[in-house]
């Protein structure tokens, strides 16, 4: 029964967002706000990660920090213009070759804290 209810409720706003006049904006401004939302939640995620592991990140040395610090910069600014990249072929190349090396320079610092 609790299924069905469910159901019945999303098809409702479906049917909403199909036939009332404006709803597409609602809609629209709904799933941006969502976005924001969990961008947030995300921010906040993050923020508490770096409290926990503070004496961790810290014991990597200023190289390997700096150098983590630089891929998930270069990976959020590359994921955030990845509409930009993908318009052209140096583009897509350029999209895959800065998160290669992001993703390859995160793997390093990785290597390098397990080492003794």
């Amino acid at each position: 029964m609790r299924n069905v209810r469910n159901v019945l409720i999303i098809l409702v706003l479906a049917a909403a967002v199909a036939f009332l006049p404006g709803a597409g904006v609602g809609a629209s401004f709904l799933g941006w706000l969502l976005g924001i939302a969990f961008l947030g939640a995300l921010a906040f995620f993050i923020y508490r990660m770096y409290r926990e592991y503070r004496v961790t990140l810290y014991g990597l040395g200023d190289r390997n920090r700096g150098l983590l610090y630089g891929a998930v910069g270069v990976t959020v600014l590359t994921l955030t213009a990845t509409r930009m990249l993908w318009g052209t072929a140096i583009g897509t190349l350029a999209w895959f070759a800065l998160l290669g090396a992001a993703i390859f320079a995160a793997v390093y610092v990785y290597r390098e804290s397990r080492e003794y």
